[in-house]
């Protein structure tokens, strides 16, 4: 019989209901390992704000408990994160040689390369981390270096997949470690953590191979410059651009910090193959044919201050887009991204450019590097786990998975769809899920890690949709009547000739206000709410609009 102490705990503070910012906990009685540190990018309702990352407080309450932080891959929704973690629980980080070299970059940024504790890992390694151990197995994804995890535990094993696809031909020749899957199926998985992006796309995930065979078709069609946008962190589809490049004889720029800096380590580190000589700088770009040239650049995602952004407004000062050049789109964009994503081709198609765009089953320039069902079923098939949890998707992703587990034997009481901080229990080998932990979201805002609450937010969307009117009076502090004022400065609000007249029913109705209330005692802070009172009434009787009120009274 199992005793309390040796209970094993399973919980996620993100990457549940949600696509980004992935963390996940392995605990036992005196040890705590975290899978990944992502972060999310936020949508056009949180203004102002640059990353959502984890509520990290359970692990800063049991700070001394953790042993590690493994990171499976060096994806932004998987290490995203990881200067601002590292900021409040300086851990020990194993990762793998490519995904060390990504991290590294992100803690030089945030001066925190000195004090990191930084262990390489491959899929040999094995890890001791108090009473859980770590081994690991080859995954394919969209980038090299990727990693399984399997935990072994007092309880049993738990595997997390980490992103996989089954790309049988891979471009970085890392294939997936399907022996090993099997072999830890045969010797017994209690419970599988595994990855539902693509759950709801039947069959099978194309190999990246695919892609590279479009792009040099289309570059070898192509009339003069060729600019492709990708994902900075596609390695393996930087590769074929690469080898595509060199087939149609054309040399290499990059534009974007991103792609710069991802190419560098890849190419330090051995992950990218380019002949010496084919790379250039962007400002010699001009100084050459045209037909000779491709340009690899970031914001295909639509980004606003991303190269391929710039580009379509003719913002970039050492290139820009001709008539006749080829822009391609090689990804798809993220839900959401449409809308940015099409502007900038109605820009693009402005300049006179060819653009290939749309879907990758249409263009032939994208594939995903998740698995769809059949490689789902396939991993599920592998490991043969009692107990499962979806993880890594939106509700309806996370329920689909559990469909295709029930398809192939998982029972279905056996099989937990979790938020971001419920627990799961295993104890003498059975899993319950009765409590919760802290979860949540943190917004990070120009410097500030938490700052930004729900007031914040409330403020800002208040001043973007509808502005601000600002209230200066000088008010007597012996008698209560106005000196000077009010005197009104209206932002984002009403302006002009047409807001005369209302500004004047302001000016009156302030004045009556404070008449009215000269005669009772009253602090600066009652009299402010009053004002804004009867003035928000008045505004929103003449123009269906609430701005914020500011009254600033000057007592002398």
């Amino acid at each position: 019989m199992d005793t309390i102490e040796s209970k094993i705990s399973i919980f996620a503070l993100g990457g549940i209901n949600e696509i980004g910012k992935n963390m996940y906990v392995i605990q036992s009685a005196d040890d705590i390992v975290i899978i990944d540190c992502g972060s999310k990018f936020p949508d056009e309702s949180l203004l102002g704000i640059d990353l959502i990352i984890q509520d990290i407080s359970y692990l800063q309450d049991n700070k001394e408990k953790i042993r590690a932080l493994i990171v499976t891959h060096g994806h932004e929704d998987h290490i995203g994160g990881v200067p601002y973690f590292l900021k409040q629980l300086n851990v020990p980080i194993y990762a793998t040689n490519l995904t060390l070299g990504l991290i590294e970059i992100k803690l030089k940024e945030h001066g925190l390369l000195r004090q990191a504790k930084l262990f390489m890992i491959d899929s040999e390694s094995k890890i001791r981390l108090g009473t859980i151990n770590a081994t690991f197995f080859k995954t394919s994804h969209s980038i090299p270096d990727c990693l399984g995890i399997a935990f072994h535990t007092p309880q049993g094993t738990i595997v997390h997949t980490g992103d996989f696809k089954f790309d049988l031909t891979p471009v970085d020749h890392q294939a997936p470690d399907i022996h090993k899957m099997a072999e830890l199926g045969q010797k017994g998985v209690l419970l599988l953590l595994s990855e539902s992006t693509n759950a709801e796309r039947p069959g099978f995930t194309q190999s990246e191979l695919v892609v590279g065979e479009h792009i040099e078709d289309a570059f070898r069609h192509a009339p003069r410059k060729i600019f492709i946008s990708t994902f900075a962190s596609n390695v393996n589809r930087v590769q074929q651009i690469i080898q595509a490049a060199i087939k149609t004889n054309r040399k290499i720029a990059l534009l974007g910090r991103s792609m710069v800096n991802v190419v560098s380590v890849a190419m330090e580190r051995g992950y990218l193959e380019m002949p010496e000589g084919t790379l250039i700088d962007a400002s010699e770009v001009n100084t050459m044919n045209p037909e000779n040239v491709v340009i690899i650049c970031t914001g295909s995602q639509g980004e606003p201050m991303a190269a391929l952004s710039r580009l379509s407004s003719s913002r970039f000062r050492q290139v820009e887009v001709l008539p006749e050049d080829t822009i391609i789109m090689a990804a798809s964009p993220i839900p959401g991204n449409e809308r940015s994503v099409s502007r900038i081709i109605d820009n693009l198609l402005l300049l006179g450019a060819r653009v290939i765009y749309g879907s990758g089953n249409v263009t032939g320039m994208h594939v995903s590097g998740h698995a769809c069902q059949e490689e789902l079923k396939l991993m599920l098939t592998l490991m043969k786990p009692k107990y499962f949890i979806p993880i890594h998707g939106e509700y309806r992703m996370l329920h689909k998975h559990r469909i295709l587990a029930e398809a192939v034997g998982v029972n279905r009481e056996n099989i937990f769809i979790i938020n971001n901080g419920d627990v799961v229990d295993l104890v003498d080998k059975k899993a319950i899920q009765t409590r919760s932990v802290d979860a949540g979201n943190v917004f990070v805002d120009g410097f500030g890690i938490g700052d930004v609450g729900n007031i914040i937010l409330r403020d800002r969307k208040v001043l973007s949709e509808d502005g601000m009117l600002v209230i200066v009076i000088t008010l007597s502090k012996s008698q209560g009547k106005i000196i000077s004022g009010p005197d009104l400065l209206s932002r984002g609000f009403v302006y002009g000739p047409n807001a005369e007249e209302l500004l004047n029913e302001v000016n009156q109705s302030i004045s009556a206000t404070i008449k009215k209330l000269s005669n009772r005692s009253k602090n600066q802070r009652e009299l402010k709410q009053d004002i804004k009172k009867s003035i928000e009434h008045l505004l929103y009787s003449r123009t269906k609009k609430r701005p914020m009120i500011l009254p600033i009274i000057i007592d002398i």
